[in-house]
């Protein structure tokens, strides 16, 4: 009996030990109210801001410009995702500038340390030509393009509208290979900002364990539930919540993927096919959601579509390989940058 007891006691005591574990992890009260600018959160690199006027208000772009020591005499801009901002690129950058390359990250407005206007819309053609014009600023006159996740909408459409100032477009697990319209009912920008402004720490990780890490969760992982949900902690966070809203229209409403025969520059697409996000997959069937965000088919598909184009397929891995997955990531993306250096324009 005495063992029994000593054995019921041990199994409480781990059982309890592992519901604080599990409430530490999941708790709002760990979390640091960064503020919807991230004034808080420092980058790894120095940041400047281009200060610019549009839709009738001053607005400021958050950016990054490190430069090599050794310039090669080529510019890489890396565009983020809408969950992310130009600081989940410090790895990427420190290898690309070991290569010789300049590297510009900046963050779009409605995102990471750049302006939260009250009132914006949002399209592609808008934050491309926001790119374009801080990259002017810069005297930058041709660049490759990386574009993860929302960023590989915006690096095609930046391709689209500026041929001639591209030098290579490199999409990693980009949305936007479908037309989510065509089967996923119509959300509401309000309907998406009472969805923005419902969010909090566990629901964040939850979304990121279960759509980008496939239940596997790492450490490593945790600096970029944090970052959101210490934005939510900010008494301004309904102007970003606002902002949000509107990128999701955005992403629905304004497809790239019946252009891409009309890509010119060299693309490579690097493709985690475990992948399967989605737009509105809670909205449809279990029978439709079985047919979207399937990246296994999306990557050759859309290979297929861009005229001049490499594919590069990573089994296993979901929608942030450079997170996930660093090595496997930068070792195709460095091949490629040393391609289009050595050729002739």
């Amino acid at each position: 009996m005495a063992i029994k007891k000593f054995v019921t006691i041990v199994m409480f005591i781990a059982v309890f030990l592992s519901g604080l574990a599990a409430a530490e992890q999941n708790s709002p009260g760990t979390v640091r109210p960064y503020g919807i600018n991230l004034e808080k959160y420092e980058y790894p690199f120095p940041v400047h801001f281009y200060h610019f006027q549009n839709q009738q208000q001053t607005l400021r772009m958050a950016y990054m410009d490190v430069q090599p020591d050794t310039p090669n005499g080529h510019t890489v801009v890396l565009l983020h995702g809408k969950n992310f901002n130009g600081a989940y690129w410090e790895r990427t950058a420190n290898d690309l500038i070991k290569e010789g390359f300049r590297v510009i990250m900046p963050d779009q407005v409605g995102f990471g340390k750049s302006t939260k206007p009250a009132h914006y819309y949002f399209s592609f053609h808008q934050l491309a030509a926001n790119t374009r014009q801080l990259l002017k600023s810069l005297d930058i006159k041709k660049s490759s393009i990386l574009g993860h996740s929302m960023g590989g909408m915006l690096a095609t459409r930046y391709a689209l509208m500026y041929p001639q100032h591209t030098e290579s477009l490199i999409l990693v697990n980009p949305i936007g290979l479908e037309d989510w319209k065509r089967k996923v009912p119509y959300t509401s920008i309000d309907q998406w900002y009472k969805s923005e402004l419902g969010k909090s720490y566990k629901l964040i990780r939850q979304y990121q364990l279960e759509s980008y890490y496939d239940g596997d969760w790492k450490p490593q992982y945790n600096e970029w539930v944090e970052i959101l949900a210490g934005m939510t902690r900010s008494p301004h966070y309904a102007r970003l919540a606002w902002n949000q809203a509107l990128a999701y229209e955005m992403i629905f409403t304004q497809p790239v993927c019946y252009e891409f025969e009309l890509i010119e520059p060299k693309t490579l697409l690097i493709i985690g096919v475990r992948d399967r996000t989605a737009l509105g997959t809670g909205l449809v069937s279990d029978e439709v959601r079985a047919t979207l965000g399937r990246y296994d088919q999306l990557g050759e598909k859309t290979h297929e579509r861009i005229p001049d184009s490499e594919l590069i397929e990573l089994e296993g891995i979901g929608h942030l390989p450079h997170i996930e997955a660093y090595d496997r990531f930068i070792a195709p993306l460095k091949t490629f940058l040393k391609g289009i250096k050595q050729r002739e324009y």
